[in-house]
């Protein structure tokens, strides 16, 4: 055996469809797509959602709502967390930095203080908002709040 007489495995290939190659080819006149109509024509493709001239769901149904740009997404942090952070590694100030340490925030999260859980110690805490409570709890445990 040599490069110049290698074939394929008997059966192995198949000659692909010529569509369009006249009539005598057996798929020449409307070329395998039917009788007129928009799947017939060159350059059709059916657009996301089409339900056959059927009004498109999206349609349908009524618009409502909005989505505010100006909206500001904050991650909550309870102070039970902030006790059980301050109690593992021995803290007096927890900031946005020792919370990204944690793994509880990401880099560019803003940060707000919820009052679940109870705290105890006496923690300085910074972050970038502070509900009512939380404030009153922290101040009350003898810590103290700043707003970054």
């Amino acid at each position: 055996m040599e490069l110049n007489n290698i074939r394929p495995a008997v059966g192995s290939t198949k000659t692909r469809k010529r569509i369009g190659r006249g009539a005598g080819s057996g798929r020449g006149g409307t070329s395998t797509r039917g009788h007129k109509g928009a799947k017939s024509r060159s350059g059709y493709s059916r657009k996301i959602g089409f339900e056959g001239g059927q009004m498109p769901l999206q349609r349908r149904l009524p618009k409502f709502g909005f989505k505010n740009i100006n909206r500001v997404e904050y991650k909550a942090i309870n102070i039970g967390l902030l006790q059980s952070l301050a109690e593992a590694k021995n803290l007096t100030k927890i900031g946005l930095e020792e919370l990204r340490q944690a793994g509880y925030i990401s880099s560019r999260q803003l940060v707000k203080i919820l009052a679940e859980g109870t705290l105890t110690l006496a923690i300085n805490v910074e972050a970038n908002a502070f509900s009512a409570a939380a404030q009153k709890a922290i101040e009350e445990a003898g810590g103290t709040i700043a707003k970054v």
